[in-house]
Order: C-alpha cells, then sequence, then structure tokens
C-alpha cells in the first residue's frame, strides 16, 4: 500500500504495475480497494491495475465533508502522482459516480469506461430519507447496530451471498467517516443531463436482483452516453456485481477491454 498527499486529504492506493494499458478502478460505497480482486486475478497480467481508497473509506481518512467531484478530482490527482496521462475507469455503484463526474472534468484523461450496478439521477426523496434513517443508526465511538450492518449487506449482496467479511468491514468503520461518506452519496448531484457530453468507449452492466439501482437507471445511462455498448444485464446480480457475479462480469469487462484499450 502507498499513500498520496492529495491536497488536504491523504489518500491510500495500490499500483500493480505492468506495462498494458492503464485501468483504475474505483469502488463502491462502505468499501474499499480490494473489492475488486476477482478482476485483478483475470485482468492485472494484461493490464496495469490500479486500486484506491476514496476519501472516509479504507486507508483515507478525511476530516471534512466532501463531494463526488472532489473524489473525481482526487483520482486526477493519482493520475499526476502516478505520471499517468490517460486511463480506462471501472466504477462499481459510487465508484461509477466518480467515475462520470471525472469523464467530465477530464475527458482527455479517459480511455474508456465500464460502470457497474449505478445511477446518473440525484437519490430521490424516498432514498435519501432510508438512507438517512440507516445513517442515524451510527453513534461515535460505538459499533454500527446488527440490523445496520444486515441492512447494507442486503443492499450490496442480497440474500444468497455471505457478506460476512464486508460485515466486519463494516463494523470497524469509524461513525465518522462512514457519515461523511452516506452524505456525499446521498446529496450528490444529478447527471442525466450531461451524459451525452461523455464521448469514450463505455460499458454499462447491471444485474437483475440489485438492491439499490433499477435496471432503467442503468439503461439510461447507456443510452445517454455517447459511446455505449448495449446494456448488459447479468441474471440474479446483485449490486456489487463484482464480488457475487465476476465471471460474467469479468467475461463482459474483458472482451470490452480488449476492444478499446
Amino acid at each position: 500500500m502507498a499513500t498520496l498527499d492529495a491536497g488536504n486529504q491523504q489518500l491510500s492506493y495500490e499500483d500493480f504495475g505492468g506495462s498494458g494499458p492503464v485501468i483504475v478502478f474505483i469502488h463502491a460505497f462502505g468499501m474499499n480497494r480490494s473489492m475488486f480482486g476477482p478482476q485483478l486475478d483475470v485482468l492485472k497480467t494484461r493490464y496495469r491495475c490500479i486500486t484506491w481508497d476514496q476519501r472516509a473509506h479504507g486507508g483515507s481518512y478525511t476530516d471534512r465533508p466532501f463531494t463526488m467531484w472532489d473524489s473525481a478530482r482526487d483520482c486526477i490527482e493519482l493520475l499526476d502522482h502516478l505520471g499517468i496521462q490517460q486511463a480506462s475507469l471501472f466504477g462499481a455503484s459510487q465508484g461509477a459516480f466518480v467515475a462520470l463526474r471525472l469523464a467530465l472534468l477530464a475527458p482527455h484523461r479517459v480511455r474508456s469506461l465500464v460502470t457497474l450496478g449505478t445511477s446518473a439521477a440525484a437519490e430521490t426523496p424516498e432514498k435519501k430519507s432510508a438512507y438517512l434513517q440507516m445513517q442515524g443508526a451510527l453513534k461515535d465511538g460505538e459499533e454500527p447496530p446488527q440490523a445496520f450492518l444486515d441492512a447494507l449487506a442486503y443492499i450490496c449482496f442480497g440474500s444468497n451471498f455471505d457478506g460476512a467479511y464486508w460485515q466486519d468491514v463494516w463494523r470497524r468503520w469509524p461513525a465518522k467517516q462512514a457519515k461523511l461518506a452516506s452524505n456525499a452519496l446521498i446529496d450528490r448531484d444529478d447527471l442525466s443531463e450531461r451524459l451525452a457530453e461523455i464521448a469514450v468507449p463505455a460499458l454499462v452492466l447491471h444485474g437483475s436482483a440489485d438492491n439499490a439501482y433499477t435496471e432503467s437507471e442503468n439503461q439510461a445511462i447507456a443510452d445517454g452516453l455517447a459511446r455505449s455498448e448495449p446494456l448488459v444485464r447479468i441474471k440474479g446480480g446483485t449490486h456489487f456485481l463484482s464480488i457475487t457475479d465476476p465471471e460474467p462480469v469479468n467475461a463482459a469487462v474483458s472482451s470490452f477491454l480488449a476492444k478499446y484499450t
């Protein structure tokens, strides 16, 4: 693990090296850079793979509020730090929020784009209310209640996947960090009308058992992006497809990257 001072923020990252085209993996809410292990197993022999922890996640502690735009700028700083001019972006859920914003901020830095289980829209009032209710269960200096952990696991993994490992990660997540991360997710802005500005090749994947975002939300991204492949629907796939359904994800992504990197 290495660290980067990005303005007032220290970021934790890992560069797996190699001379192939660069892929930057951007993790989901509550996760960390290790969530892409099943993809790294397949891709790191052919590509230079980079993973990093966003603000308030993993090893990237923060002491102030932030937005998804701030996280996109953090990723640009990481590219600058590593001397990388252009990379393919692989974003899962919140990671795709960041990837889409990076592609708008610095389109010349993005070679191609992969998104999994996400939305370009702002959260609905109903979802905001539900997430704020979950956030209210978090108390500084205390472990999150089991009901919080179970609810988050159900959103992320559904009911047929053993999420015990990640529940342990969330149990150790400081409440202040979790709240800052949650607020950034809940308060993000709507990008729906700007998708056509993103003109790089793109691949959008959605699981039919996603408990966070609908197929129509992912279809809207595929329809809105200027150069997206047809939406890839993974039957029975959960919200965190990269973990629960790695084989179809890896097959689709490998084929796409072979064409556009």
